[in-house]
């Protein structure tokens, strides 16, 4: 058959670009959601992002000390390429992501958003995205500020955090009642996480806080313990959420062996500090979730653990029960799913207790994100075990 057959439709192939419409990339996401049967789920997404430095310019101005607000302002206004990174420690030199421009998605959503209402603009391309995967309620969180642990000034870290948390929650979480978050903690500043809890507990759309986990710190410490606590009388769930360390690349020569091991070795380190050190003990009733480490790296923490803990119990004296028992009550997003090898993802799947402690996250808009079809398609996994991953556990967890 010819193109030119009138019964031929000839289309030219799309070309994806960083101004594509998100719904024509989630497409086959779409798609899903019949072939699935989606709309017959409760879906909560537990990890998405938006793109803060998008508005850094409204975000400064909520930026308390008044000379940092100037210094960051005047920043954004006079030095060449600063507008939208004037006092934030994003490496833009060093975002392979996008693998040379063939992911654009992950560079910049620049498609067209026409203004209605007042309406942000990011919360219009969070509603397409929710609207294209078959969401019902959608975590959001910010995309370069997961580094601000890294941040070479500890005073700047926490100006910016609280004013991060401010601007969204006022802009963002105030608009729409199916976008949450678990807003940063300033964990660099202990005392200022406190603060942070009791000013934004309670405010639309909050439904726990976060530690962006690439940072030099003990969670350990006893300077953290107020912190824990305040939000375990609070019932509000501590979230750590991975994200890239490039310095690990001074031993790599390869940005897909960063992204391998500084998204795991990073939840590897709080996840041991607190367990070894008993911290499930001092808080039965805080509920922990590890968030974009994957899942391949949990059999490997579970096994280590047992091992070491049962020829040295005495470095870890709180400790009542294997560390892995005390991993199979916490949770973690799905997001990446690796799923290389069925039978290991299976093995892992109950290992973990997924059908009560795993929460479908699609990382969307980053390169390697995952949609809800992903988890219906496991042969492995019960209906209910489907129903409680894809939404009943968070909705459980962040009482929604």
């Amino acid at each position: 058959m010819s193109p030119s057959d009138d019964n031929v439709r000839v289309r030219e192939p799309q070309q994806i670009t960083t101004r594509t419409d998100s719904r024509e990339i989630l497409a086959n996401a779409r798609r899903d959601i019949d072939r699935y049967g989606l709309r017959d789920y409760f879906i909560v997404d537990v990890d998405s992002h938006h793109v803060e430095l998008d508005s850094w310019s409204e975000i400064l101005e909520y930026v308390d000390d008044p000379v940092l607000r100037r210094t960051g302002k005047t920043m954004a206004e006079i030095w060449p390429n600063a507008k939208n990174l004037a006092l934030s420690n994003h490496p833009p030199g060093l975002t392979f992501q996008d693998v040379a421009g063939r992911i654009p998605h992950q560079a910049q959503l620049a498609e067209s958003v026409e203004p209605s209402g007042g309406e942000h603009r990011d919360l219009t391309l969070v509603r397409r995205a929710m609207e294209s995967m078959g969401i019902d309620v959608q975590v959001v969180f910010p995309q370069p500020m997961l580094e601000i642990g890294l941040h070479p000034s500890a005073a700047v870290e926490t100006e910016l955090i609280f004013a991060y948390n401010r601007w969204f929650t006022e802009r963002i979480l105030a608009a729409e009642p199916r976008v949450k978050s678990m807003l940063a903690l300033p964990f660099s500043h202990p005392e200022a996480c406190v603060r942070t809890i009791r000013e934004f507990a309670g405010k639309p759309g909050v439904v726990g806080f976060l530690v962006t986990s690439q940072r030099q710190a003990e969670v350990y410490r006893a300077e953290y313990m107020p912190v824990y606590r305040e939000l375990e009388e609070r019932g509000l769930p501590i979230g750590f959420h991975a994200g890239p360390d490039y310095s690990v690349g001074k031993h790599l020569n390869r940005f897909v062996s960063v992204h391998s091991l500084s998204f795991v070795t990073c939840n590897m380190v709080h996840l041991t500090n607190w367990i070894v050190n008993g911290l499930p003990e001092r808080f039965p009733k805080l509920k922990v979730i590890w968030i974009e480490s994957g899942l391949a790296w949990l059999p490997f923490m579970m096994q280590r653990l047992d091992h070491e803990y049962l020829m040295r119990q005495s470095d870890a004296p709180l400790l009542k029960r294997l560390p892995s028992e005390y991993m199979q009550e916490m949770y973690y997003t799905s997001q990446p799913l690796e799923m290389t090898n069925m039978a290991l993802l299976e093995s892992t799947f109950k290992a973990i207790h997924a059908d009560t402690q795993l929460l479908f996250a699609s990382d969307w808009p980053h390169w390697d994100f995952d949609v809800p079809g992903k988890i219906c398609g496991l042969p492995f996994v019960s209906a209910q075990g489907r129903r409680n991953i894809l939404g009943e556990t968070a909705r459980a967890l962040f009482r929604l």
